[in-house]
Order: C-alpha cells, then structure tokens, then sequence
C-alpha cells in the first residue's frame, strides 16, 4: 500500500488492488481553499445550462459536467457538516449542567453545520448504496445514499464516549426560478444526549443559488430546534444579501420556553463571524459562536486503513473523477464520472431484470405523505473507521 499527497494538502491512497482514494480539504470561507475549485467565465456558462428549463422545473434528476462539480460528492459534504470542526461542540453540548446552557450550545452547534458553498460548482450527485464513514476524534460517522431518485441520504453518528448519537435523513429538492435555484433540504435532524435522555430536533435552511443581478450562493429560511425533554424551543431566521449584493450569512432569532412562549434569549449575528446571545431577563450578552475559532483552516481526512475502506466509499467511488479535477484534465474527469453513471444504470438493470429492490445496508428507510422520508440506523453504534481527521 501506498499513500502520500500530492503537495495540495490533498490525501492519496492507493490500495494493492490499485483503486485510488482521494480525499480533499473541507469546503471553507473565501481565502482558505476553493480557490482550486472555481471554473472560469462560471456566470454565463451556469446560464447557457439552464437556457431550456422552465422556470419552477425539479432539479433533482438535473446533471451538471464534470467541469462544474467540486472533486467530493454530496455524502460527504454532508459529513464534512458533522466532522469537520475544529472545536467538538458535542461535547461541549453533553457537560453543560443546566437544560438552558444544553440547548444554547445546541443551537451554536447547529450554527455550525451551516458551511459555505461555492457559486457555479456542486459536488457529485451520491450514487445508490455510496457510503462514507469517518472518525474524529470519538465521533463516529457512517452516511449512506438510501436514494437515489429521488435523493435521499442518511446519517448515523455516535460518541460512545459522551453517549451522543446523531440520526439525519436528508431530501433535497431543488428547483429553478429563472434568476436563481432554490433547494429546500426536507428531512428531520436528531441530536440524542443519551445521559440526560433528551433529544433534539430541528431541521435544515434552503440553499439559495443566485445568478442575477448579482451572483452568489446563501442559506436562507427558517430553522426550529425543539427539545420535549426540556421544553425549550429556538427559532433561527437565515438571511441572505440583498439583490445588490449586500453581504449576508445573518442570523436573527431566539430561545423561549414552549409552553410558555417566554423569550429566554434573543440570538443574533452572522453564521460565518459570529453569532451571540442577549439574556432578555439580565440583558448580558455574550458570544455562543465563533466561525474564526471553529470553521477555519479546517484539516483534510486522512486514510488510516486502506485495506478497510468498502468499496462504496465516497473517496474511493469518485476518486478518478475527483483527481481529473483536481489536475484540471476535464476530459478524463468527464469519461471517469460517465463510467461511475454507467456503472450505476448496468447495475439498476441488472436489478430490475432479476425482478429485485435495492435495500439500505446500514438504514431502515421509510416513507409516508405525512412525515415523508425516514431513515432508521439497523447498528445501535457506529464502529470507527478507516479514514480519521487528523487530530
């Protein structure tokens, strides 16, 4: 086995069956590391994509080139929310004493799986039964696409350490508006501390992509993050820049008591800087995020276990993808991703053929016209894995 990098920070492994695991550094803030990512004249190549769309089409089966997608896929971006942090606000989260100060740092720990994305580039589109499975530190990771049209991903993971368990079910459904594209994540997060048998639910904002009159990509809408257990509540409000490109990346909202409707705290800042509450009965105010000190100069995963890594992973699925990327070589990043589609449209016939359906092998899924898509994990914990972010 052989493993080294390619003098960009990025991880290579190459296992004695010679398959290629590429891992690369987290999405993060303008300045640290996109800058490898972007495609030139991006504006008006976006456009020329969406010249035939009408506007309010569905997205979800859309496929962009391989000129336009970063070198990493959905799973594991919605990973890198969970792992990729430099602060373990979990933990912080599990050894606060009070109901109030538990659902505080919730809230700021929620703040920060809101990471940036890049305008005019996507990840991949996760293919049926691709997994991705990470340590960091004592937090296990496993996703897994239950879906794939429509897309739907699950996430299960756990520190049993701290007992804390993480369980999404993600549904994003993305559609055109002329001037912009707009996806709603639909789904239900859980954040279960098991020692003070609460658990918390809350759900995801929209990502806004924004093409005229000034380009740009934001979260936007309304989060609720509710705890029965406690009987606390918080309402976020994720507020873009305005049509003339005035920053954005705001947040407005507040903590308050359910039954009463009390307002405990109000919360306000911007989820890249920082964000801070004001104790309505002290009037104090002090700070519960900080994006300087938790989200920059995030570092890459690196491959522990080679020999333990499954086939279906992430890195190792779109990894030749990825690395013609990466080397800017777009026609064999485009022969490599058309291989991977063919692959996944081979197997679905193969399926379809045999008279079989495709079952999740880490999630029990579900679905109804009243809660929708559900994911349940079949393993009550998570197992380390073979790819760890560095300590």
């Amino acid at each position: 086995m052989k493993q080294d990098s390619d003098g960009g920070g990025r991880n290579l492994a190459i296992v004695k069956d010679e398959k290629k695991i590429v891992l690369t550094k987290p999405l993060m803030f303008e300045g640290e590391s996109n800058g490898d990512y972007k495609a030139p004249n991006i504006l008006q190549r976006i456009l020329s994509l969406f010249k035939n769309i009408r506007p309010g089409a569905d997205l979800t089966r859309f496929q962009l080139p391989a000129t336009f997608n970063v070198p990493k896929s959905h799973l594991q971006c919605y990973g890198e929310s969970v792992y990729c942090i430099n602060k373990d606000l979990l933990t912080i989260c599990n050894q606060c004493e009070s109901p109030l100060e538990r659902f505080t740092s919730v809230v700021a720990w929620s703040i920060s799986t809101a990471r940036p994305t890049i305008f005019g580039s996507a990840p991949f589109n996760s293919v049926l039964g691709e997994t991705h499975h990470v340590s960091s530190g004592n937090l296990n990771v496993l996703l897994e696409q239950v879906s794939h049209h429509p897309p739907v991903s699950a996430l299960h993971a756990t520190n049993e350490k701290e007992n804390i368990e993480l369980i999404w079910c993600q549904h994003p459904v993305a559609k055109f508006y002329g001037t912009s594209v707009e996806a709603e994540v639909h789904g239900k997060r859980q954040l279960k501390l098991h020692k003070y048998k609460e658990t918390y639910e809350m759900n995801s904002p929209k990502l806004l992509i924004r093409f005229l009159p000034v380009p740009g990509t934001e979260w936007v809408g309304n989060v609720r993050i509710k705890c029965h257990e406690n009987g606390l509540e918080a309402e976020l409000c994720f507020r873009g820049g305005s049509l003339l490109g005035r920053r954005g990346r705001a947040i407005k909202g507040k903590i308050f008591e359910s039954l009463s409707m009390q307002t405990l705290y109000e919360i306000d800042g911007h989820w890249d800087r920082a964000v801070s509450v004001k104790d309505m009965q002290k009037g104090k105010r002090r700070v519960i995020f900080d994006a300087k000190e938790i989200l920059y100069g995030l570092k890459t995963p690196i491959v522990k276990d080679s020999q333990a890594v499954w086939p279906s992973e992430s890195a190792a699925v779109w990894a030749e993808v990825s690395q013609g990327i990466l080397n800017q070589e777009w026609e064999k990043a485009r022969d490599a991703k058309k291989s991977v589609e063919e692959e996944q449209r081979k197997l679905l016939r193969e399926r379809e053929s045999a008279g079989e359906t495709w079952v999740p092998k880490h999630f029990n899924l579900t679905q109804s016209k009243e809660r929708g898509w559900d994911c349940s994990p079949i393993q009550e914990r998570v197992p380390p894995a073979p790819i760890v972010v560095p300590l």
